[in-house]
């Protein structure tokens, strides 16, 4: 399947420039919630396993939790490494694997992704602009 997004959008897209990103394992999800479908690999195998079928379809990246940055850098160093569940410490959901920003920086994340955190705060700008202080902190 990800082999052939990246061939389809090789035809369409032409000369632009673009990217298929593979999906590993949500990070909403822990091992036990794996068990309950059957599958019996930890997350940071199977998000091992999904990389390499991801570099292996010439994916450009990965989505990952932050918790399997280290894997995906082991088993396909070539891949952006895409990170969902990127919370502030503060802040407490249905997410089990999860990192604040400086921590996924400093694991290797390419990509951050924050949604929740300032979408649902009460002050969204100040949300945003605590995070980017923080991420500015952390690089310095």
């Amino acid at each position: 399947m990800l082999q052939a997004a990246v061939e389809g959008l090789e035809v369409g897209a032409g000369d632009a420039s673009a990217g298929v990103l593979g999906v590993s394992v949500l990070t909403s999800l822990a091992k036990p919630d794996l068990e309950r479908v059957g599958i019996q690999r930890s997350p940071g195998q199977l998000v091992g396993k999904m990389a390499k079928v991801a570099a292996a379809a010439r994916c450009e990246g990965l989505v990952c939790s932050p918790k399997e940055l280290n894997v995906v850098a082991q088993a396909a160093p070539g891949l952006l490494r895409v990170t969902p569940g990127i919370r502030p410490t503060d802040v407490d959901d249905d997410q089990a694997r999860t990192a604040t920003p400086s921590d996924a920086i400093e694991k290797g994340a390419s990509l951050l992704v924050i949604g929740r955190p300032i979408t649902q705060a009460a002050d969204p700008a100040a949300a945003a602009a605590a995070i980017l202080a923080d991420i500015t902190r952390s690089r310095s």
